[in-house]
């Protein structure tokens, strides 16, 4: 039946146009003409095997030519915001502040951080938090190849922004997590790390109790099949590569010695908040600089994402953070250098 279902929305993807995708019922949800979420089906029994059909659904619209490749201030990137607020809000994620925005200022621009908030299970633990987070925005326009300029980001990094909504759906659906849980999309990442930035200072300033931090960059397509899942940043900086395996119960996270030489570490959104917090804040990626060759390119598009690896760093990852969310005691810790 899943087989058939995924076959049945394969061919409904790849014969409609592109105002009928995205103006439409189906069972994943709709959307109507002013970008808005009309409904989303998904009960928490349908998680698991509707996985894969629902990360699709929702890059093929992040990532489609409706959003103009969200650049930072641009109607694209309000739209995308507003789709991921919907679909928040229809799984039952929270917002942490009054509203899903944390809005702040870049020159004459106004970016908007997305944040979904899931309160932790324990009485105590609940007063510590765990950041998963990818960044929402891209470029805007790329150079021109056969007359597409539009660079629509769908690996750089509507492929993590897809997989934190999953993450999100799920715990707001399932409440594993003892510890509390922020799902964070940041804006202007492209623009030198200005949201993550913002976000880490106010957090840092109101005073939360930031446990692990973790950002999700460019996962949309696999490593080579003797390589792990996934690699992290900042690899000996903390014990969390160990304690992510030891939880998940495989080898899912492993080095990359590119990582180090092109410091990756501090050129993604888990770095403000290492500075900001003094705590294992690293970043996760499939991106290893051989396995895609569209980085900043107007072919970085929704089709050349692979799904079915997609869906299983998602589900691989689950008991991951479940593990980081449950511990009694804060297990992932700095390591000294």
């Amino acid at each position: 039946m899943y087989k058939t279902l995924l076959l049945v929305l394969t061919v409904l993807y790849t014969t409609c146009n592109t105002a009928q995708k995205y103006n439409r019922s189906n069972d994943i949800g709709s959307i109507d003409s002013d970008n808005t979420v009309i409904s989303q089906s998904i009960s928490p029994e349908e998680h698991e095997t509707s996985i894969e059909a629902s990360m699709k659904f929702n890059m093929e619209y992040l990532a489609s030519d409706h959003l103009e490749g969200r650049s930072t201030g641009t109607k694209g990137l309000e739209k995308a915001a507003v789709f991921i607020e919907n679909f928040f809000k229809n799984s039952g994620v929270k917002p942490y502040f009054n509203t899903y925005r944390d809005t702040f200022n870049i020159k004459k621009l106004v970016g908007y951080n997305i944040i979904g908030f899931v309160e932790g299970q324990d009485v105590e633990l609940k007063n510590e938090f765990i950041i998963l987070g990818a960044h929402y925005d891209h470029i805007g326009t790329a150079k021109v190849v056969d007359g597409d300029s539009i660079a629509n980001g769908a690996n750089d990094d509507a492929s993590g922004t897809v997989a934190v909504m999953e993450w999100a759906k799920y715990f707001a659906q399932n409440k594993t997590n003892k510890r509390s849980m922020l799902f964070t999309l940041f804006d202007a990442e492209e623009m030198g790390l200005k949201g993550s930035n913002h976000l880490a200072k106010r957090l840092q300033k109101e005073g939360l109790n930031l446990y692990t931090m973790i950002n999700f960059e460019m996962i949309g397509v696999p490593r080579a099949k003797e390589e792990t899942m996934a690699y992290i940043t900042g690899y000996k900086k903390s014990n969390i590569p160990s304690k992510l395996n030891e939880y998940a119960g495989s080898e899912i996270i492993g080095f990359f010695s590119k990582a180090k030489e092109y410091q990756l570490f501090m050129r993604s959104d888990n770095y403000p908040f290492y500075k900001q917090f003094e705590i294992p804040a690293h970043a996760i990626s499939t991106f290893d600089f051989t396995n895609f060759d569209y980085y900043h390119h107007v072919d970085d598009e929704a089709d050349k994402m692979d799904y079915t690896h997609m869906a299983n760093f998602v589900k691989s990852m689950i008991p991951a953070i479940e593990g980081m969310t449950n511990s009694v005691s804060k297990e992932i810790k700095l390591n000294n250098e």
